[in-house]
This record gives structure tokens, sequence and C-alpha cells, in this order.
């Protein structure tokens, strides 16, 4: 899975809106939806703030484990 594909599964699966999460990382909506169609790339800052929010690992978010819990 994509990386975009993966933040806009874990959004719409916590039933969170893009203005919702964009408010959370102090940045546009309209920025926030680039993100998620892969239009612009994702600072780091941004995918560490992503999985804190939805309580994952990055390495899950960037789609290199299919792990949702984060490491201990």
């Amino acid at each position: 899975m994509l990386f975009f594909e993966r933040i806009r599964n874990l959004r719409e699966d916590n039933d969170i809106t893009q203005k919702e999460i964009s408010e959370y990382l102090f940045c546009d909506q309209s920025l926030y939806s680039k993100y998620e169609r892969g239009l612009r790339a994702v600072p780091v800052e941004v995918i560490i703030k992503l999985a804190h929010y939805y309580g994952t690992s990055t390495d899950y978010i960037l789609g290199l484990t299919d792990r949702k819990a984060p490491y201990q």
C-alpha cells in the first residue's frame, strides 16, 4: 500500500475529516489533501505527528510494515 493511501485510510477509519487533521497539523486543508493524493511530499515532522495522533508507528504510515501497533 502506498503512503498516501495509508494516511487516507487511517483518517477515514477513524472518522476524521481532512479539516480536523489539518487543524491538528497546523496546515491548510488543501495542503493536507495534496498529501493524501500524493501531490506533495510530506515532511518528516508531519509523519511523526500523524503516527502519534493515530497511535501507530511511522513505519506503518510509510508502508514498511502492516503492523499497526507502535513499537515498544
